[in-house]
């Protein structure tokens, strides 16, 4: 698989973030695309898991907080954000939270 293919596959759930950083053991000399990407991707994936736990407890105590559930339509957004990036080869930060993850997750380098 090639770099695009690979950062594409970072942001595609958890099983296609593995089979891009599996991949990207094999590549040769190292993609600082698909590094930056899985970072993304994984902080990304975590960060979700945590707003949408969040959510979900948030809005079983206090039902009338239900319109908080939109938060998870702005994660999408943001993760087609994310997508386009690496779609069109760029090493750009998911816009908001995208920062955070750029030094984060030293195992991926």
């Amino acid at each position: 698989m090639n770099n695009k293919t690979l950062s594409i596959l970072s942001y595609i759930t958890i099983i296609g973030w593995l089979i891009a950083f599996v991949k990207s053991k094999d590549l040769n000399p190292k993609s600082d695309l698909v590094t930056y990407h899985l970072r993304q991707g994984f902080g990304f994936f975590i960060l979700s898991i945590i707003i949408n736990i969040a959510l979900t407890i948030v809005v079983s105590i206090v039902p009338a907080l239900s319109f908080l559930n939109y938060i998870s339509l702005i994660l999408l957004i943001l993760w087609v954000f994310g997508v386009i990036n690496a779609v069109n080869e760029q090493k750009k930060p998911i816009p908001v939270f995208g920062k955070i993850f750029e030094d984060k997750f030293d195992f991926l380098g």
